[in-house]
This record gives C-alpha cells, sequence and structure tokens, in this order.
C-alpha cells in the first residue's frame, strides 16, 4: 500500500497525520498504543511499539 500524505504545521515542526485505516492496519489505538519509528535507506519506517502511553495521574 502507498499513500502520499502532506505534512502539517505542528508549533516549530511538522506532524504526519495517520488515519484510521492505516492504524488499523498496524494494530494501534492510538489512546493506548505507542508507535516506533526508525530512517533506514532515506525510508521512514513506523511500527507499534511494545510499550504503551502512560496514563496521567489526577
Amino acid at each position: 500500500m502507498t499513500v502520499d500524505r502532506k505534512l502539517i504545521r505542528n508549533g516549530n515542526g511538522w506532524a504526519l497525520s495517520i488515519n484510521s485505516t492505516i492504524l488499523g492496519f498496524l494494530d494501534v489505538n492510538p489512546e493506548v498504543d505507542m508507535v516506533n519509528y526508525v530512517i533506514e535507506n532515506n525510508k521512514l519506517i513506523i511500527t507499534k511499539s511494545d510499550k504503551k502511553v502512560e496514563k496521567k495521574k489526577s
């Protein structure tokens, strides 16, 4: 699968919006799962991390 996406401004940097279809293919729930990314051979590779999002203490 190939998807072209526009980067969006996020503070002083740029962000990549990942739609729910791609998150589904990765089996990622952004409310609890973290992602891991690595750059290899000029490619950004995003995978589901074994780590979970830390819940804020109230």
